[in-house]
């Protein structure tokens, strides 16, 4: 492939990812600092970004479903999610991923990750009562008053949490991988409530702002520790949280709802495909691996035959790739179930469509 891509959905890592990431030149319209205040090594490489790093390696199961996910290399649909993918990273734009439930939505910002290295996946689950305010931050009003009551309270930043959302805006020579799960069970207002921050790349905590304009606060005091979901302490010398690598940002949909335009225009949408049959047979490789798969893979193909809808009876595709996992799994060990009827019951229970 050209040097264009850097993701390229193969679960190979990318070489030298952090001299193209700092080499690409954003939008105009797109850019959104200098990064002249981010702590660098001896290398002029970002301190907390190598920390993070390391904190991935430890994160096994984060890192073996980024290292496992594939997309079908010679499929149009799959070329166009990479596509994609490589050109929100470029546009410093959103993805917006549409698909069918177990279609690899969710483990694509994982994939993301791991072939860039960008260190652990920050993750946001929506729910019908999410707001912006929960993807920001969380300040402990009644934890501060507790302590000041105990005559313990702490420096005000002890009471503040960045969430996902908010972690995924510091500032950063490298831009964090962001997942919006889900986001069309969201209540309304939610979509509309993000455009703002997608597009300034910032955000301001009222608490801190507050304090840090006063005028009875020394200089000094005008840096705030707070906690991030990264469970680590960084510092804010304002109240205003301001990205410098904007994040890459996937939010998944299973089209339980349209969004609005002004929310779509500012996203690159695409739809993640349906695996074909030698998709799905590098898929069942890259989990359960080299030997286990050439030892079956006869009967692995017979499987995967089975869990494909049969083509001359018109049916469509209504199973989860995870469905034909969990059955090769049972079906391959060395207890699995040997007699016939038993074989056809597990394959009628974990190959049942998804609408029934």
């Amino acid at each position: 492939m050209s040097h264009w891509h850097l993701f390229q959905g193969n679960g190979i890592k990318e070489k030298g990812v952090e001299q193209k990431l700092l080499n690409i030149e954003p939008p105009p319209w797109r850019n959104f600092g200098d990064g002249t205040d981010i702590e660098v090594n001896e290398k002029g490489i970002d301190r907390r970004w190598l920390e993070l790093r390391k904190l991935a390696i430890q994160q096994k199961k984060g890192l073996e479903r980024g290292k496992n996910f594939r997309l079908p290399q010679q499929q149009n649909e799959a070329k166009d999610v990479i596509n994609s993918v490589n050109a929100a990273i470029y546009l410093r734009r959103p993805l917006l991923i549409t698909g069918k439930p177990g279609s690899g939505k969710t483990s694509l910002a994982y994939a993301i990750a791991y072939e860039l290295g960008l260190g652990t996946v920050l993750s946001w689950s929506i729910t019908a009562r999410s707001t912006l305010q929960d993807g920001l931050y969380r300040y402990d009003a009644i934890a501060r008053l507790q302590d000041a009551q105990l005559k313990k309270e702490q420096h005000i930043g002890e009471y503040i949490t960045l969430g996902a959302l908010g972690t995924a805006f510091l500032l950063s020579q490298f831009p964090r991988v962001l997942l919006i799960d889900e986001v069309d069970k969201s209540d309304i207002n939610l979509p509309n409530d993000l455009l703002n921050i997608f597009e300034e790349g910032e955000f301001i905590i009222p608490e801190l702002m507050r304090r840090s304009k006063s005028e009875n606060l020394a200089e000094f005091r005008q840096q705030f520790t707070v906690w991030t979901q990264d469970e680590d302490k960084v510092v804010l010398k304002t109240g205003k949280v301001k990205c410098s690598a904007f994040p890459i940002i996937v939010m998944t949909s299973n089209g339980e709802r349209d969004f609005p335009p002004a929310f779509k225009r500012r996203c690159l949408r695409v739809t993640m495909p349906d695996p074909k049959e030698e998709a799905l047979r590098s898929i069942v490789k890259a989990h359960f691996g080299d030997k286990l798969y050439n030892q079956k893979q006869d009967y692995i193909g017979e499987l995967i035959k089975e869990f494909l809808p049969k083509q001359e009876d018109g049916e469509a595709f209504d199973r989860a790739t995870d469905q034909l996992l969990n059955t090769i799994h049972i079906l391959t060990q060395s207890n699995s179930p040997q007699d016939d009827n038993t074989i056809k019951s597990v394959k009628e229970i974990l190959f049942k469509n998804l609408s029934q």
